[in-house]
């Protein structure tokens, strides 16, 4: 297995060719012996045989953690000792660093400094739900009479989480933190593409010392492990990040056995630069939210519009710095951009790409796969700007998830609310300007559960991420999210001296 390494990047001497499952705190191969290769997408090159579950897979999962939930042996661990293991989760995951970030970028053929950025939230993480659980009990409520009521907060059971390959590990611990934080126990199914790191991540918080069976992990296909969780009597909680398709799918299966369901779907996340922005803030921070993580992510800000007054100057800085961003080997701490996830992934972008062209659409700068040197056989495309777009046009409707983003002019704020809210999905949005009572004005009207304000930053440790309407529901990242992961059980008590008759008999 090859890999592509860079001088100025220390690589971990600790990456494995093989990857096993991990049922019930050992690693164990699937019980069809079935494999599958992960390759970089940067280079093409094979990076690991990692084992591939099958449905008997699944259920033995599902039956560890059943037992390991039911023992209550974690589920009743005081939450100041489930608060120093995932402090400890997170202190391995610093002392491996460089391990999870490498093979986060041989999975992703993602930017360095990208990888980088996503292993340090991860790690974050873990340490932001060890400090929140400490906080998170019930309540004592006043009731009328001799009547006394308090309420606990208890583990909601058997978790099925569902990761995406554009931030594999990073989506990963927005899950798996929350959950053994409540309490709960996790069965984990990573993206096909890029299963390394979840599987790694499985492997540290058994070495912190989480009780065997609390958190699984099982590579496999979606099509038929994650709808098999889903469905699963024994699950109760399903948490997915992904398509809006699939979403809709995942609820749909799960309302049969009325399990409780996250889902984190797709974007199409409007950029609002208004005439007052400071522009060279607004240019580079647009820049940012599309092309970062190769535009790979659910809020990319992809549609982006631009008051009519400035949209010459704003687009003249634009596409300059568009054109000056570098693709190349994604260890290089001055690449931008890293490769495409797949050739399937390549191909959807530019079929986006061409269908806008043939809606009339003009392409700025970009516009096609890209060839780098030194990784002809990687998937790559370039940085892309369209305009002259409607909005009934394909390319500025659905979620084309790569390095393209179409940009309109826009007259006064009543026109960008409308073209911003105009869309099925309501994930992330963004609005440039120096007029405080216009941000607040607009983030109050914009349908989106995420504004940001003068920075193309999206989310911290802390701070809710979730989106409106099909981009589904339920907040990650935050607090709240323990309650995501909790049932809220009220105990309603009398302490009166007199016997409640209320027969009469």
């Amino acid at each position: 297995m090859s890999t592509v390494k860079d001088k100025k990047f220390e690589t971990s001497p600790t990456i494995r060719e093989t990857y096993q499952l991990l049922i019930n705190g050992e690693r164990v191969d699937s019980k069809s012996d079935e494999t599958f290769t992960t390759y970089n997408p940067a280079t093409g090159d094979a990076v690991a045989v990692v084992a591939k579950a099958s449905i008997e897979d699944a259920d033995r999962a599902v039956k560890a953690a059943r037992a390991a939930f039911d023992s209550g042996k974690w589920k009743r661990t005081p939450i100041g000792k489930r608060s120093r293991v995932l402090n400890k989760i997170a202190s391995i995951m610093r002392l491996r660093f460089n391990e999870l970030v490498e093979l986060e970028i041989l999975d992703t053929g993602k930017a360095l400094s990208a990888a980088q950025g996503q292993v340090m939230q991860a790690i974050e993480d873990f340490e932001f739900y060890a400090g929140a659980i400490v906080g998170h009990r019930g309540d004592v409520n006043n009731v009328p009479g001799q009547f006394f009521n308090y309420t606990q907060k208890e583990p909601v059971g058997v978790c099925a989480q569902i990761i995406p390959w554009n931030y594999p590990l990073m989506m990963a611990a927005w899950k798996v933190a929350p959950a053994i934080a409540a309490g709960c126990c996790v069965v984990l199914k990573p993206a096909s593409l890029t299963p390394l790191t979840a599987i790694v991540l499985t492997e540290i918080c058994h070495e912190a010392g989480l009780p065997p069976g609390v958190v699984n992990v099982i590579p496999g296909a979606g099509s038929t492990i994650g709808n098999y969780l889903v469905e699963h009597p024994e699950v109760d909680k399903v948490a997915f990040t992904g398509s809006t398709p699939i979403g809709k799918d995942i609820m749909a299966k799960a309302s049969q056995t009325l399990k409780r369901v996250t889902l984190e779907l797709g974007g199409k996340s409007p950029n609002i630069v208004f005439e007052d922005a400071d522009i060279e803030a607004a240019v580079a921070g647009s820049l940012y939210g599309i092309f970062y993580n190769t535009g790979q992510s659910c809020e990319a800000r992809s549609r982006l519009y631009v008051e009519e007054s400035i949209y010459d100057e704003f687009m003249e800085k634009f596409t300059e710095k568009a054109k000056k961003l570098k693709l190349g080997n994604p260890f290089n701490e001055e690449t931008h951009i890293g490769a495409i996830i797949s050739k399937d992934q390549l191909e959807t972008i530019d079929g986006y790409v061409q269908s806008a062209i043939a809606d009339g659409a003009t392409i700025v700068t970009g516009g096609k796969a890209a060839t780098v040197e030194g990784f002809e056989d990687g998937y790559w495309y370039e940085p892309t700007i369209i305009t002259n777009v409607n909005h009934d046009m394909k390319s500025v409707q659905e979620e084309i998830f790569g390095p393209v983003v179409v940009v309109m002019k826009f007259n006064g704020e009543k026109e960008a609310l409308a073209l911003a809210n105009d869309t099925i999905y309501g994930l992330g949005s963004a609005i440039w300007t120096t007029n405080q009572a216009r941000a607040t004005r607009v983030a109050n009207e914009i349908k989106a559960g995420i504004v940001m304000v003068n920075s193309p930053i999206s989310a911290f440790p802390g701070t809710p991420f979730g989106g409106y309407k099909q981009s589904g529901f339920g907040r990650e990242l935050c607090v709240e999210t323990l309650d995501l992961y909790t049932e809220t059980k009220s105990v309603l008590s009398y302490f009166g001296t007199r016997p409640l008759n209320f027969f009469n008999v």
